[in-house]
């Protein structure tokens, strides 16, 4: 195994889409649009658990504005890379939304059925605004149009890991987003991944 933070492959890897360092740099830009656009306004930080607590950790540490943080956590029942598009809260937010300015933060957006039952759930309950910030959103010709505010990086239609998204529970822990090695996969392999539900 190569030493990840290098931005090189780690064990189970195929190769590494976006490094370390560009990460970094991306999540930085996006928080400064972000605290521009808020100004004196205190918005709610939405996570959507699991897979956005990497992004969401980096991004609130580069926002120099006053913030709360939230988390919710949603399942989408399905194969282990699509989505059957029932969704189904398994974590609500801990205060009441209305009148909050929310920003939801995503790690990914693939079909967008997820993300879009979130804005309408979360707008039944009154809140003064809905923005979204994610950090990847795939190219998917047939993915639900939802308007997204800020994005970090569109990719291409592939499986990804690291930076918070897994495959069975591994490689949240990887500095970089990187496409697993689906023919060599480490111990249980990929296939329990939240890409696709999303």
């Amino acid at each position: 195994m190569t030493n990840p933070g290098s931005g090189k492959c780690a064990e189970g890897i195929s190769r590494v889409l976006i490094d370390e360092r560009t990460l970094q740099r991306r999540v930085r830009e996006l928080a400064r649009g972000i605290q521009a656009f808020y100004g004196d306004r205190q918005p709610l930080l939405v996570g959507v658990l699991t897979g956005a607590f990497v992004f969401m950790a980096d991004l609130a540490r580069e926002m120099k504005i006053p913030l709360r943080i939230d988390f919710i956590a949603v399942s989408s029942y399905g194969n282990a890379t699509t989505s059957s598009g029932v969704v189904r809260i398994m974590k609500d937010l801990d205060r009441a939304a209305e009148g909050e300015s929310i920003l939801i933060v995503e790690d990914i957006i693939d079909s967008g059925r997820t993300l879009q039952y979130l804005i309408e759930l979360l707008q039944q309950r009154n809140p003064a605004d809905i923005r979204i910030v994610a950090l990847l959103k795939k190219r998917k010709p047939d993915a639900i149009r939802v308007p997204v505010d800020w994005v970090g990086f569109e990719i291409p239609d592939e499986f990804v890991v690291g930076y918070g998204l897994d495959a069975a529970e591994m490689y949240r822990n990887l500095p970089f987003i990187a496409v697993p090695d689906l023919e060599h996969p480490v111990n249980r392999g990929v296939g329990d991944g939240t890409n696709g539900l999303l």
